[in-house]
């Protein structure tokens, strides 16, 4: 085998794989071991991993890596393939436009597919208004463009973001997440006009939804005006931040507040959108309308694909031009978002995430019973999280977490850690995942926790 050259077993991705836990060697396996030395050499570091394997096939519930083991995937690519990896439908999409084309660039030759997908859009984000929508090839890109819209809209500069949010890795979004290391140390400055409110958290502040908006409204007031600000940008629910569900009432007072002075609301959706939190939306759950919604990840089935959507006065604001991007709504991507939309909508997926949210929090909530190192379980649908904590003092355990995670994976489970203080466990499972291979997963989880 050259450097050039990988040989991996025969094996078919898809739902067909066997929906088994199988490890035939400790994790990392000899082959994969030999891959991850080749990736050290070279890989830039900064592209870090977090299951010491090399990948070769992954379908329903399940990834398998080169030395053959089976691992159930409880992260679904950090909730990419929340249609399942390898779903029939979005590898025949994929497959059937490849063979027809796979670029022009939309801004210079257009196709029906990138139409296609922005009606979809349209039509299924929250509220009945005109809207419009704009593809970009990633979450960071569309947040970006995002605030690039509602800065044209309002001609004002300031944006809001909130604490433990993750809006990305370029240099505006860096600006907007919370979380220093690992995004943003060493990389600064960073873009200016962006300001940080507090969040609302109810395991750590407990504060009501409406108290914790006025705490926030109170400062971006003080120490902004609302005069300068274009937009306030908040994930519905956050994700890197630690899953953290505002309380009830604290999103609808910043969109009635925002919608009373003019300031553009956007809602990050790229990692709840699209099934994930038992809604297509997670702004579904707590009945506000974003002014923009920012969308990617689950939305194509793991091809690289996003969108910022929203209202057409607002969409309308960029100068021709002023939007787009050389591969921004790819004819394959576009393809592959056009099967995974409607398998979203006709296989049942959304009251699938609720059935797996219904499993996740029976389980984890049991945990939290039988061990007081599991401080809050919370989330919605097929994504949920357990935050760890030193029970004595309810600080956060990072350490734990961490044993827990790598426990589990050396077991054969992909688990995923978050959160500010690092010292959350995610559950963000494919919704072809079965009940029996998900309940596994939870009891090498349980069991990693018992020897921790």
């Amino acid at each position: 085998m050259t450097d050039a050259t990988l040989t991996t077993p025969a094996i078919t991705g898809g739902p067909s794989l066997p929906q088994e836990r199988r490890l035939v060697t400790s994790i990392p396996g000899p082959r994969s071991a030999e891959i991850l030395a080749r990736k050290a050499a070279a890989v830039a570091p900064g592209v870090a991993h977090s299951v010491p394997i090399a990948t070769v096939a992954a379908g329903g519930g399940v990834i398998v890596d080169i030395d053959g083991n089976s691992l159930i995937d409880l992260g679904s690519g950090i909730a990419v393939t929340t249609v399942g990896n390898a779903h029939p439908a979005v590898v025949a999409a994929v497959a059937e436009q490849t063979a027809r084309f796979t670029h022009t660039c939309f801004m210079v030759s257009p196709y029906e597919e990138y139409v296609a997908v922005a009606e979809a859009l349209n039509r299924l984000t929250p509220g009945d208004h005109e809207k419009r929508s704009a593809l970009f090839n990633t979450g960071a890109e569309a947040v970006e463009n995002a605030v690039k819209i509602a800065r044209k809209h309002t001609g004002r500069q300031a944006v809001v973001a909130f604490e433990h949010g993750y809006h990305g890795r370029t240099n505006l979004t860096m600006a907007l997440t919370a979380k220093s290391m690992p995004y943003k140390s060493g990389f600064g400055p960073f873009a200016p006009e962006v300001y940080r409110a507090p969040l609302s958290y109810p395991f750590r502040d407990g504060l009501s939804g409406p108290e914790a908006a006025k705490r926030a409204i109170t400062l971006i007031e003080k120490q902004i005006g609302a005069d300068n600000l274009a937009a306030i940008i908040i994930e519905p629910i956050q994700g890197e931040g630690g899953f953290i569900v505002p309380a009830d009432g604290f999103l609808p007072a910043l969109v009635e507040w925002a919608r009373t002075n003019g300031v553009v609301f956007i809602a990050d959706e790229v990692q709840t959108g699209f099934a994930r939190t038992g809604a297509m939306f997670a702004s579904e759950h707590f009945g506000i309308v974003p002014d923009l919604i920012t969308t990617a990840k689950g939305i194509a089935g793991g091809m690289p694909l996003a969108a910022v959507t929203g209202r057409a006065e607002i969409m309308d604001a960029a100068h021709a031009g002023g939007l787009g991007g050389t591969y921004g709504g790819n004819p394959v991507a576009c393809a592959a978002a056009l099967a995974a939309i409607h398998a979203y909508e006709n296989d049942g997926l959304i009251e699938r995430a609720n059935e797996i949210g219904a499993i996740l929090r029976e389980r984890l909530t049991a945990l939290q019973v039988s061990d007081a190192r599991v401080g809050d379980v919370r989330g919605l649908g097929a994504m949920m999280a357990v935050e760890f904590v030193d029970p004595a003092t309810s600080e956060p355990d990072a350490a734990l977490a961490g044993a827990v995670a790598r426990a589990a994976i050396a077991a054969g489970v992909v688990t995923l850690t978050c959160g500010t203080y690092g010292n959350v466990i995610r559950f963000l499972p494919p919704l072809a995942i079965g009940d029996e291979l998900l309940h596994e997963g939870l009891d090498v989880i349980a069991q990693a926790l018992a020897e921790a």
